[in-house]
């Protein structure tokens, strides 16, 4: 197979690493993994990855004789980022592994193409390509398997888990992305059995494969084979169920709306403050998502299908239209009884026109109308803007002072 016609053979920073490397030993780079697999599928490649003969020393040597500035990223397994006039480019020298632990490799450098495939995680991602574009499968499948949506491991499944066990997640990421019906069940039987090693992982790598995952365009089918496994569990005990996740794709869909990994993650797990705030702090989500998680789990804020307008202002008003919506999504997917949908449709429609208001009171005024300085005044103003909000955020500017003076009188 060839992909000399393909935007990654043409790709300048390609053919310029490429160049650099193949001018110290001939044939002795390729491009390498993903970015073969998706040109081989006819995608765009977003990365580059380049595999090579040379030791780290004497790429990197050949990388700066070209004029190609170059980093160490990760010299112990054979890994420099070569920086041409664009986007970064890893090199990796062909390698196989001594010893795993089943997060960690020893690893030996090699010149030879098959040992190298031979210690990646799937057959799809076994592929090189040289710089003509001519496609190498030392496996034998590799692109078979791509076209064909087969991911499978590279040899024996339970090796290559136990080799690492973030293949695991990686297995069910891939068959998200990339697979085509049930998944492999050689591949199933190697993770059920091997779910326990999850908990090796650093979370931040599982949280990190768990969100790729829930960006998949529709992770349904894997999502229930993790759940039949045993390793959604090991990976999320705060799962409890796959019902919401099912309906909030559908509403997805039926929207056109991008998928929204946090969003996914809320329909896998129970609404309680607790729970969520204990998940947050033990994948180590941000700072932003875990706090977004946090305000939809303790938010208070009653969403039913039947809010009227005047009642969804408000909530836009008080929740900010991402929390609104994380809200409303999520009850709608909660909500079983179909009849209700074009309420909830209507719900969502409302939020991307609402424009905030101004509150039209400050402190000053307060002062102005007779109140004492103090904590009074803040309490006077979050009174009477929950009024305003009330009255459907009121212009009656009569009606605002009388308000402001009656809560003066009581409250300052």
């Amino acid at each position: 197979m060839s992909l000399a016609n393909h935007a990654l053979v043409r790709n300048p920073d390609a053919q310029a690493v490429l160049a650099a490397l193949n001018a110290v030993r001939a044939d002795g780079a390729r491009l390498v993994g993903g970015c073969v697999r998706d040109a081989v599928l006819g995608k765009l490649a977003h990365d580059i990855d380049i595999a090579t003969q040379l030791e780290p020393e004497a790429a990197m040597a050949a990388l700066k004789a070209a004029g190609i500035k170059v980093v160490p990223t990760g010299l112990v397994h054979g890994t420099v980022t070569a920086i041409p006039a664009g986007k970064p480019v890893e090199v990796t020298t062909l390698r196989t592994d001594i010893a795993t632990d089943g997060r960690h490799a020893e690893v030996a450098f090699t010149d030879d193409w098959l040992a190298d495939a031979q210690r990646r995680d799937l057959t799809m991602n076994a592929l090189y390509c040289d710089v003509q574009g001519r496609v190498f499968d030392p496996m034998g499948s590799g692109i078979a398997d791509a076209k064909a949506g087969h991911v499978r491991f590279v040899g024996e499944a339970a090796k290559r888990v136990t080799e690492d066990y973030l293949r695991i997640l990686r297995f069910f990421r891939f068959h998200a992305f990339y697979g085509k019906g049930t998944p492999d069940p050689l591949a199933l039987a190697a993770c059920a059995a091997h779910r326990d090693g999850i908990a090796k992982l650093s979370v931040e790598r599982v949280w990190m494969e768990l969100k790729r995952l829930l960006t998949a365009p529709d992770p349904r089918v894997v999502l229930t084979a993790m759940a039949q496994t045993g390793v959604l569990a090991a990976t999320l005990p705060e799962a409890e169920g796959l019902e919401a996740l099912h309906h909030l794709v559908e509403i997805e869909n039926s929207l056109f709306l991008e998928p929204d990994p946090l969003q996914r993650l809320m329909a896998l797990v129970p609404r309680d403050p607790t729970r969520v705030a204990g998940l947050v702090s033990r994948l180590k989500l941000s700072s932003a998502e875990g706090d977004r998680l946090v305000a939809w789990a303790a938010d208070q804020t009653v969403i039913q299908s039947y809010l009227s307008a005047r009642e969804v202002r408000r909530a836009l008003y008080w929740l900010g239209e991402q929390l609104y919506l994380d809200r409303v999504r999520l009850a709608w997917a909660e909500d079983a009884e179909p009849r209700r949908t074009s309420q909830w449709r209507a719900m969502i429609a409302l939020a991307s026109g609402f424009v905030a208001p101004r509150f039209p009171v400050s402190g000053e005024q307060v002062l102005a109308a007779g109140a004492r300085p103090g904590p009074a005044v803040g309490q006077i103003l979050r009174e009477l803007e929950r009024w305003w909000v009330d009255q459907d955020f009121t212009e009656d500017e009569m009606g605002l002072v009388e308000r402001l003076k009656a809560l003066v009188q009581a409250l300052g």
